[in-house]
Formats: C-alpha cells, sequence, structure tokens
C-alpha cells in the first residue's frame, strides 16, 4: 500500500494507541482514502463507513479489541474496523469472491465479535456478552455501536430496556448522522436531532449569572443553577430519553473530533453502569460526493468487472425491462391511480424497494417505517382491517424478521395484505446475510397465504395487479436486477415457443416450450427463462429438446397442469433460486407423492444447498450452485439421456 505508507508501518491494532493526535488525523485521511479506492473498484458501502474513521481509531485507542468485545450495527459501517484490526493487506478483496466480507464476519477475525447484516441487533449481543462477563467475573469492557437508524429497531429499544433494568457495565455509543439507508424517518430521529443553539444557551447563561451575581448572596444562587444544568439538558437533550432506560446519557458530541471522542470514552470506562454516550458524525464524511448525497453513495456498485468475465450473452436474449424493484414501483403507481384505497409500506427502503416515486405522487398512502419490519407488518394488518389494501416491500431476508407478524397478524386474520419480497434469491456480494434464500419455504406452511414467484417485470406487473385485487394475503417474490426476455426467431426450435400472455391466476402456470422428448423443466421464477435457454442450448447439440412449464405461482401449485406433465413425461426437473429444503421442488415432490406419481419418474432437482451461500459476483455463485445456464444443462442433458436410452 504505497499510498498509505502511515497505515503500511503501522503493527495493527496494537500501534494505535501509541500515536499522537497528528498521526491519528493523518492515519484518518489514509483509511478515507483506502476505502474510497478500494469501495468505488469493488462496490460496497461507502458512505457509513466514512462516517465512522475518527470512531474506529479513538475505539482501538481506548480499549484492547483482543479483549474487549466491540459489536457493529449496523455491520455495514465496519470498513475502518476491518483495515485497523489486520486486514489492510488484504482489503483489496473486499467484497470478492473468497476476499473479505462486507460485512463484519466471527469466521474471519478474532476481533469480529459478532456477525451482522441486519440492523438493531448489536445492543442486545453485546448485553449477552456483558451478563456472561459479570457471571465469570470477568473484567473486560463491552462495547456496542449502534447507528444508522439502527436504534429505531424495536429490538434495540427492548435491549435498552432490558440493560438498563439490569444495570450490567455496558457501553452503548450511538452513531446518529440522521440517515439509515434514506433519510431517518420517525419521531425518535427528530428526538436525536433536537438541540439547543450553543450560542444562544450561553448568551443566557452569562446575561443570568450577571444578574444575579449583583444581588445578595447571588453568587450561591449561580452556583446551585450550574449544578442544575445537568438536568436542564436532560430536559431539552437526548438524556431525557436514556436516563429514561436508566443508561449513564454522555453527549452529544463531535463524532469527528478524535481527542474529545477519547476524552469520554476514557470517561464512560470509569463508570460500573449502563452509559450511553451519544455521537454526531456526517455520513460519507471527507469524500464530498457522498457527504451532498448520502443515500446514492449509502452502496454502491462496483466500476470495473467482476473478476470472472462477463460470457457473451446469446443472440435472442435481452433485458425484459428496467429491472423488478422499478416495474414494481411504477405498476403500483399505476394501480394506485385507480385504486385510492392502496397503500405501500416499506422498512427504510424506499429507494431500493422501487417507492420513492410512489412516495413522491401519494405521500399521504405512503409510510416508510424505519428498520422495523415487525412493525411494518402489524401495522398493515391494521390498515386492512379497516378496508385498505397495503402493499409492503421489504427484502426478502430482512422480512424474515417479520414472521410472527405475517402468521399471526395477517395470515390468521385472513387479510387483504399484499407482501412483495424484493431481493428472493441470491444477491451477490452482500453475501450471506443478505441473500433471499429461503422465503419459499417459510412462506409456503402459513395457511390463507398465496404464494406467486414472476419470471420476470411484465409477469410481476400482472400479478402485483392480481395480489392487490385479492381478499386475503398475497406474497409475490422477485429478484434484484433485470430479467431477461426472448426473441423466438433468433433460435432453432423456435417453433416450440409458446407466448405466454397475461399471467395466470393463483393456481395456474404456463408452458413455455413444448419438446420433442419425454423431460420436462418445471421452474419458479427469475430462473424460468435460463431453463428455456438451456433446454433450447441443449437440443441444438442432442436433437432432444424438453419441455418447460413455468409454475407462476408456489402455493397454490398448479395441480393438475403439473399432474398432466408427470403423467406425459419420463423425467422432471424441478429449479429454483431458494432453499431445496422445504421450497418449490419439495411442494411438488409433495403433491406427487400424495397422488402416488412417483414410481416410474425420475426426478432430479435443482436449487440452494443446505449452506450458506458467500458472498460473491451473482453468475460466479449460480455456477458453484449449479443454477446457471450450463448447470441447468448439464442436468437436463443426463436426464434426456436417460430418458432416450430406456426408450431404445
Amino acid at each position: 500500500m504505497t499510498d498509505t505508507p502511515l497505515l503500511s508501518s503501522l503493527h495493527l491494532p496494537e500501534d494505535i494507541p501509541g500515536l499522537s493526535l497528528p498521526l491519528k488525523q493523518e492515519l484518518a485521511q489514509e483509511l478515507r482514502d483506502t476505502i474510497i479506492r478500494v469501495v468505488t473498484q469493488n462496490g460496497g458501502h461507502l458512505a457509513p463507513s466514512l462516517g465512522v474513521v475518527e470512531l474506529t481509531i479513538a475505539l482501538l485507542s481506548c480499549f484492547d479489541p483482543a479483549r474487549d468485545p466491540i459489536v457493529w450495527d449496523v455491520g455495514h459501517q465496519s470498513y475502518p474496523w476491518k483495515l485497523l484490526t489486520g486486514r489492510a493487506d488484504r482489503f483489496d478483496t473486499l467484497r470478492r469472491y473468497g476476499g473479505l466480507s462486507g460485512f463484519p464476519n466471527r469466521s474471519e477475525s478474532p476481533y469480529d465479535y459478532f456477525g451482522v447484516g441486519h440492523a438493531s441487533t448489536s445492543i442486545s449481543a453485546a448485553l449477552g456478552m456483558a451478563a456472561a462477563r459479570d457471571l465469570r467475573g470477568g473484567k473486560e469492557h463491552v462495547v456496542a455501536v449502534i447507528g444508522d437508524g439502527a436504534l429505531s429497531g424495536g429490538m434495540a429499544l427492548e435491549a435498552l430496556n432490558q440493560a438498563g433494568g439490569m444495570g450490567n457495565r455496558l457501553i452503548v455509543i450511538l452513531n446518529d448522522n440522521k440517515m439509515s439507508i434514506s433519510e431517518n424517518t420517525g419521531a425518535l430521529s427528530r428526538f436525536l436531532s433536537r438541540n439547543l443553539s450553543h450560542s444562544t444557551v450561553m448568551h443566557i447563561k452569562q446575561h443570568v449569572a450577571k444578574v444575579l451575581s449583583r444581588l445578595p448572596k447571588g453568587d450561591s444562587i449561580v452556583d446551585i443553577i450550574r449544578k442544575g444544568e445537568v438536568s436542564f439538558k436532560s430536559f431539552f437533550t437526548p438524556g431525557m430519553l436514556f436516563e429514561a432506560f436508566q443508561f449513564n446519557y454522555i453527549g452529544p458530541i463531535n463524532g469527528h473530533d478524535i481527542a474529545q471522542l477519547e476524552r469520554h470514552l476514557e470517561a464512560a470506562k470509569k463508570l460500573d453502569m449502563p452509559v450511553l454516550l451519544h455521537i454526531r458524525t456526517r455520513k460519507g464524511k471527507g469524500y464530498a460526493p457522498a457527504e451532498n448525497d448520502p443515500s446514492h453513495f449509502h452502496g454502491i456498485s462496483a466500476s470495473v468487472a467482476d473478476e470472472i468475465s462477463t460470457p457473451p450473452q446469446p443472440s435472442g436474449w435481452e433485458p425484459s425491462g428496467p429491472g423488478f424493484s422499478r416495474a414494481f414501483g411504477d405498476a403500483l403507481c399505476e394501480l394506485a391511480e385507480r385504486n385510492p384505497r392502496l397503500f405501500a409500506i416499506t422498512a427504510a427502503m424506499p429507494d431500493g424497494t422501487g417507492l420513492q416515486t410512489f412516495h413522491e405522487r401519494f405521500p399521504e398512502r405512503f409510510a416508510d417505517v424505519g428498520i422495523c419490519e415487525e412493525h411494518a407488518v402489524t401495522f398493515a394488518a391494521g390498515l386492512a382491517s379497516r378496508g385498505y389494501h397495503p402493499v409492503v416491500a421489504i427484502y426478502s431476508t430482512f422480512m424474515q424478521r417479520a414472521y410472527d407478524q405475517i402468521i399471526h397478524d395477517v395470515c390468521l386474520q385472513n387479510l387483504p395484505v399484499t407482501l412483495c419480497l424484493d431481493r428472493a434469491g441470491l444477491v451477490g456480494e452482500d453475501g450471506p446475510t443478505h441473500h433471499g434464500a429461503f422465503d419459499l419455504s417459510w412462506l409456503r406452511v402459513v395457511p390463507n397465504l398465496v404464494i406467486g414467484a414472476p419470471r420476470d417485470e411484465r409477469a410481476l406487473r400482472d400479478a402485483l395487479a392480481i395480489a392487490v385485487s385479492a381478499n386475503g394475503p398475497v406474497a409475490l417474490r422477485y429478484p434484484r436486477g433485470s430479467g431477461r426476455k426472448l426473441d423466438p426467431s433468433r433460435f432453432a426450435y423456435s417453433g416450440a415457443f409458446e407466448d405466454p400472455g397475461s399471467y395466470p391466476p393463483p393456481g395456474q402456470g404456463r408452458l413455455l416450450l413444448r419438446g420433442n422428448a419425454r423431460v420436462c423443466v418445471i421452474a419458479a421464477g427469475q430462473r424460468v427463462f435460463p431453463c428455456v435457454e438451456a433446454a433450447l442450448f441443449t437440443a441444438e447439440k442432442t436433437g432432444l429438446l424438453a419441455s418447460v412449464f413455468d409454475a407462476c405461482w408456489v402455493k397454490p401449485l398448479p395441480e393438475e397442469q403439473i399432474l398432466a406433465l408427470a403423467a406425459e413425461n419420463d423425467a422432471l426437473l424441478l429449479v429454483e433460486e431458494n432453499s431445496l429444503l422445504g421450497g418449490f421442488s419439495s411442494a411438488v415432490l409433495e403433491l406427487l407423492a400424495d397422488r402416488d406419481c412417483l414410481g416410474r419418474l425420475k426426478i432430479r432437482r435443482l436449487g440452494l444447498p443446505d449452506r450458506f451461500i458467500p458472498h460473491g459476483p451473482l453468475r460466479r455463485l449460480r455456477a458453484d450452485v449449479g443454477l446457471n445456464v450450463s448447470g441447468i444443462a448439464s442436468a437436463l442433458k443426463s436426464l434426456l439421456t436417460a430418458s432416450a436410452h430406456e426408450k431404445t
């Protein structure tokens, strides 16, 4: 790292406490330069990490990271921590396949005390660590760093409540940058931003002291007032809230002043009780574009190609639309123009879920509840109980948090709520905390819930229209990015392709390719068109064309169509981008078993294995699990060959 001479020369993290303040400030600049360089190359969470550079240096100056657990929340603030805890020489591999994770990872470093990709977990985890320390008579400090809107999550407030009641020695650092991914919302955020004008306060204090000092015993009165200043501050600042939780509140202080941070951290270490240190930071600090637009630079895409070269796309394929999230947002706006009872809800992700335009056009029918997925779903249930049709758009991996609310508050009461699970399936470099790998499995067992898996943007628009006209709960799952569309005339066997037409109602699917072999691929979701491509590719090589069927709905399944396909074919290939345990293919197998149709059929399943999939480029991850065109074609070829041999 020739462009970071100080960072490269240090033995980390041990050397940091001994650095002078000027050297620490120089180190802060080198950290920012490194983060900007690597993240603009690899993609990642730029603005959040730039905001905690000085805090990270101060933490490593005041605590022993080999002994004192420091828990980061949310985890995308951890890039400076990675650089300063022995991973600077590998930081260029951030979010690369086989490289450093974009989040704290216990298997990556002993300094990552708790793995995290979701938000609002740090105080609960740190309190557990503090309780374990006290049970065994330990002396180490335990620190939770919570920021980027994570304090709005109910879990964080539950943990504050317990921590104050238990009274264990614990330090919570609130990194208050007024932002989560987009701008923070809600009363708690406004309360934390409340502060008195320093110039006004000083003016009043000086004037009152001057007047009172002229009176008999005026100096004593001034002394009493000064002693009451802490109570006065607590009434007008966020200290009132945290003192109610029985935390000793310190702040707010400048989170970019290393000396001030160290002074207050040392003071917090001496207190034998829960302490909350409230720091104010600027998201994107030190990089003007990120400071000016922290939402845009919260997470950015890589500016260079993946290390796996992009294979040329077949000539018949092109993007099927603007992307699933954008198509969802546009379609919902169109539906809302005609239906005044549609209401959109998201959890701190109006941009990521495609709802920003809806927010601008229908602000009175939009709610961003912050990082509160559980609340989002029950709030939706309340709306639905009074005649509205709420549409809740949350990433698949984060919707998991609201599972209890989906079961009890929506489905048990059979309320018309549409759940839109963006980022279903593999998502790439954000890795296992963000892959939407399990939603079909955990949703499929819930009574009253209809589940759709549209294959492309056009299908998503149609499925959304069906969902918002339903009288009960519907879940739609769709991936990140764009789908693909087909120009059949450019392919051999193009006459076998059937126009899918409009999206069918629940319980019906679409046959997309009618083959000449007794083998059928049955797929759900965005892997449908890669299955078509694999079938066409295999037919050009072998002369054997498999049929391809898009199930469209995972619950209820298109049972009669699937049973007919089972009767017409010798082999079935079942494909999904979801865990194979309990997912779409499990549902098909259950149907076939219940109808005694398994005996003569050869069946192979492709999906996500029973392990957590690492981070990396999507094409590499799909290749690893056999869900790319090549993997599907290989599985299909083996079934076609076996079927042909049986005929002879």
